[in-house]
């Protein structure tokens, strides 16, 4: 990210929105740091998202168990705390998805421009060997990428779990609500538990794509 940093200032002088990404890979490459570059860069982001994001749903897991346990106080505090938990995870959520969505963007301006400019090959061993190394750029990146879906789908059923739960609390501030919430707690710590571990797959998978990437 550092040589994105070494170029703020004419990224935040052009609009980012999806109909000028071709302008913004040209201005980049002006600069020498091409499509390659920012993939690894974005991968890298989004590795970044993904942690962040599995810490705050094992954070709302941990405040559900605080409700689920609650032994007397201020029910509107222990509201509170959950929908700043919920909201915490659907943010980091979010994030998530946003830098999966730039990595698609790119791979698909990469791979693109990869096809093309096989044809400018006037060397038939040296565009073969190109080729070649396409087909298993592309193959890791399918890899990469179905990880990153994979995670990416188990984010949203927690999520609507949590809130479910949230709005719940949020109407029935009594003990009877805590009780009712006792019994959505086993599935909704299933659910994390498994998107941590599908999270943790879809990291180290990026940490590879990274690494060979950059040999």
């Amino acid at each position: 990210m550092k040589r994105l940093v070494l170029t703020c200032v004419m990224i935040l002088a052009m609009p980012l929105f999806s109909g000028c990404q071709s302008a913004y890979y040209s201005a980049m490459e002006q600069v020498g740091i091409h499509k390659r570059d920012i993939l690894v860069d974005r991968v890298e982001d989004t590795r970044n998202a993904q942690d962040e994001a599995q810490q705050e749903f094992v954070s709302a897991l941990e405040q559900f168990r605080s409700v689920v346990n609650f032994d007397g106080g201020e029910l509107e505090k222990v509201y509170s705390e959950m929908q700043g938990a919920y909201d915490d995870s659907a943010a980091a959520a979010e994030n998530v998805t946003d830098n999966i969505r730039k990595v698609e963007d790119v791979s698909e301006a990469l791979f693109d421009e990869w096809e093309e400019e096989l044809d400018q090959y006037t060397s038939a061993k040296l565009r073969s060997q190109s080729a070649r190394t396409l087909r298993d750029t592309k193959q890791r990146y399918k890899t990469l990428h179905a990880s990153l879906k994979r995670a990416e789908s188990k984010m949203q059923p927690v999520l609507n779990a949590l809130l479910d739960n949230t709005l719940y609390l949020k109407h029935n501030l009594n003990a009877r609500a805590i009780g009712s919430l006792k019994g959505e707690f086993g599935g909704i710590k299933r659910d994390i538990d498994r998107l941590v571990a599908e999270m943790q797959k879809s990291i180290k998978a990026s940490d590879q794509f990274i690494k060979e990437m950059k040999q």
